[in-house]
């Protein structure tokens, strides 16, 4: 009889204890599919929302306020523009995209509304220096690398994907907003600061400041202010997890001379989820590793004592301790493979099911969790059977044959 025909058998005339056995090892890897599978959908939705909002980290004037950077009341707080220069050539992680920006009221038919300078991307690109900053690419791992069905794809706001390839002298964009309220639309001309300015895009409502902002080349706004080479405001879409690891403290570090502060409300959405999330997992893990690996060595050393004087015989008949080894390894292989196929399937039905529910968006199936999910079953119905198969391999065939 082949080894692994008698395993096979061996499995099935203790079909209760394999049934628990089983049980335990299933749900457990059962539970970490669902939560990974949940998460990961999560964390790229999360993500999705945040790129909406636009900047997570403010780069402002020592004595500037978050109010007054909301306000656009900052006429007399400025720095230089070379700021933006420190922060391409500085090569931190985590610094997505950079928006500098010099705001200042302006008077609109007899209303007063905030004329924000910017540079558009081909700025960026002009200057030698900042090619390969990485400033218009997201940083891997950080907003969302893969569609999410059910979510919307952010909208490209200025601060985000700067669509804004190209603004000339004589050129703005207003928001929604501002759009809204004085009837603006595409070619119009506006007189600003005593500049006539023809109205290139209106741009899509985002939910953020700048639907309330008209905006024009940067060093067009620096001219006509009168001001120089200079901003007052950075505004930077930073990865979620860079910031939780200290980008904040080194951009600091590189910008002593300016306040740098985060949007909290907006970062710590993603923070506390991903956490909340990666703890479950953790604890979850733990459970499997405690509960499946005491349930497979019990059923193992129980099998083995129960099967002592089998073993004994074998032994007696010439086998091997290296094959009674193999024949237990090869039972918790069997047990961890199907443990491990079992998990993924009901895991993935259960973050499908539940999905929807605790993450608000639809989820779908994960296949690299399935090398994942096997692996790891693999990893502890193997260990948790090692020390009663090498037990059974030491057995006394002499000691086991004469036990009534």
């Amino acid at each position: 009889m082949q080894l692994r025909t008698f395993v096979w058998r061996e499995i099935f005339e203790r079909r209760s204890q394999l049934a628990t056995s089983l049980l335990a090892i299933l749900l457990g890897i059962a539970a970490i599919v669902s939560i990974k599978n949940v998460t990961f959908y999560s964390e790229k939705a999360v993500a999705g929302q945040l790129d909406t909002l636009g900047a997570n980290i403010l780069v402002l004037p020592k004595s500037a306020t978050m109010q007054d950077y909301y306000s656009a009341d900052m006429q007399d707080d400025v720095f230089p523009e070379e700021y933006v220069l420190r922060l391409t050539m500085s090569n931190l992680q985590g610094l997505d995209n950079l928006s500098p920006r010099l705001s200042t009221p302006v008077q609109l038919a007899g209303r007063t509304v905030t004329l924000a300078g910017i540079l558009p991307k081909q700025e960026f690109q002009a200057k030698a220096a900042w090619q390969g900053a990485g400033i218009f690419a997201r940083p891997e791992n950080c907003g969302v690398a893969v569609d999410v069905p059910g979510v919307q794809p952010a909208k490209e706001t200025l601060v985000r994907k700067r669509v804004i390839q190209t603004l000339e002298t004589n050129e703005i964009l207003v928001g929604a907003d501002i759009a809204a309220s004085f009837g603006t639309k595409e070619g119009d001309s506006l007189e600003l600061l005593g500049k006539r300015f023809s109205v290139t895009a209106v741009l899509p409502e985002t939910g953020t400041v700048d639907d309330s902002r008209i905006f024009a080349h940067l060093h067009t706004v620096q001219e006509l202010t009168g001001k120089g080479p200079v901003v007052n405001a950075i505004e930077i879409v930073g990865c979620c997890n860079e910031i939780s690891g200290g980008l904040v403290a080194k951009l600091n570090k590189l910008l002593p001379e300016a306040k740098v502060v985060t949007v909290t409300q907006v970062v710590d959405t993603q923070i506390r989820t991903n956490r909340m999330m990666s703890h479950l997992s953790m604890v979850f893990l733990g459970i499997i590793v405690l509960v499946g690996g005491a349930s497979i060595a019990n059923y193992m050393y129980a099998n083995v004592f129960e099967r002592r004087r089998e073993i004994g015989t074998l032994m007696a008949m010439g086998a091997e301790s290296s094959v009674i080894l193999r024949m237990f390894l090869l039972k918790a292989l069997l047990l961890g493979l199907v443990g491990g196929l079992g998990g993924y399937v009901l895991g993935t039905a259960l973050a499908m099911t539940l999905g929807s529910r605790l993450a608000g968006i639809p989820v779908l199936p994960m296949p690299v969790l399935v090398l994942w999910a096997i692996g790891l079953s693999l990893a502890i119905a193997l260990a948790a059977s090692y020390f009663p198969a090498r037990r059974a391999a030491r057995l006394d065939p002499c000691a086991t044959l004469q036990e009534t």
